[in-house]
């Protein structure tokens, strides 16, 4: 597949995708190729290579002489990066940051008391060096240099745990906190108190406190979730 088409076929998954997951596309329904094609205005090969993604994603299933059928939800995999962005794009955004500020309270703050135990001083040093960016990008209002930080901070703490389980969810959480920041529930210039309270997790797992790590990590996730369903969430 050469770069035109790379290109096409990643605009024709986002487009498709997002259909499915926002079920314009009903469960069970059976699309044809030719439909899809005609749909997107691409070649044959590009949309065999978007549904073939698709499939992986547990979204669809095709099967020759048949086509291509809608799957249910039971079957997605909801823990793709890319299903996540899909569903934060569209209505079900506040029910599904519930559910993803649910996730991570029962994992982040349990992978940050592991951290006090099993981080090693690259580990600690990356996760001080994520908070003094964070601090740098967030007095800057630079949003976008702000989330890279703080997915470094998140994904350093997980990996951080021991736990190649929790390891596995620093894209999951990846994705949560750049939704936040793409759909502007982030405030202009992120408050200090967030950052400081960063600042106390890479602290407390640097001394070895587990107890301080797990507290502090309760309230940076508890207070991110607040921030993004708003006083009524």
């Amino acid at each position: 597949m050469g770069v035109a088409d790379e290109s096409l076929h990643g605009a024709v998954l986002d487009k498709l995708g997002a259909l499915v997951v926002a079920g314009e596309y009903a469960t069970g329904q059976v699309l044809r190729i030719e439909q899809l094609e005609a749909r997107f205005g691409v070649s044959r090969t590009v949309v065999r290579e978007a549904v073939r993604v698709l499939a992986s994603m547990g979204l669809v299933s095709s099967r020759r002489r048949v086509g291509v059928t809608v799957s249910p939800r039971a079957s997605w995999n909801l823990f793709d990066p890319r299903v996540i962005r899909w569903r934060l794009d569209n209505g079900e955004r506040e029910s599904l940051l519930r559910s993803l500020g649910e996730l991570r309270l029962g994992v982040e703050p349990v992978a940050a008391a592991l951290a006090a135990a099993h981080a090693t001083p690259e580990q600690c040093g990356r996760l001080t060096e994520a908070v003094m960016r964070m601090a740098v990008h967030g007095r800057a209002g630079d949003l976008e240099s702000y989330l890279a930080a703080d997915i470094l901070f998140h994904r350093t703490l997980l990996e951080a745990s021991g736990n190649d389980m929790f390891g596995g969810l620093s894209t999951v959480v990846a994705e949560v906190l750049a939704g936040r920041t793409h759909h502007r529930l982030m405030p202009a210039f992120p408050e200090p108190a967030a950052i400081r309270r960063h600042a106390e997790v890479a602290q407390a797992i640097q001394s070895g406190d587990a107890a301080e790590a797990r507290r502090a990590m309760r309230d940076i996730v508890e207070e991110a979730t607040r921030a993004m369903l708003g006083p009524g969430g």
